[in-house]
């Protein structure tokens, strides 16, 4: 299964952008669909495509619940609220 994922810019041109994502790994990413963007700007980036920009807040959400489905996926129990604040796991997402 393939994800976007937040990253931020680090360095901007026209038409792609140096971005890094959680774990300090860079990439060049494809701009064209949301433009050009100042350094710093979050964005969402799915297979090296920009997708949409995004605030800081909704980046440290989106790496929270991707930390936790890496500890699911690692067999390890996961405390819901913790990773997916707001989400209630019997009845789906509480927004």
């Amino acid at each position: 299964m393939c994800i976007g994922v937040p990253v931020q810019v680090v360095e901007e041109s026209e038409f792609m952008a140096l971005c890094r994502d959680r774990n300090g790994r860079e990439e060049q990413v494809n701009m064209m669909l949301i433009g050009s963007q100042p350094v710093d700007t979050w964005i969402v980036a799915f297979l090296g495509l920009a997708r949409d920009v995004i605030s800081e807040k909704e980046a440290e959400l989106f790496n929270k619940a991707l930390d936790g489905l890496s500890s699911a996926m690692s067999g390890e129990e996961i405390d819901v609220e913790e990773y997916f604040p707001g989400w209630d796991a019997a009845g789906g997402g509480s927004r």
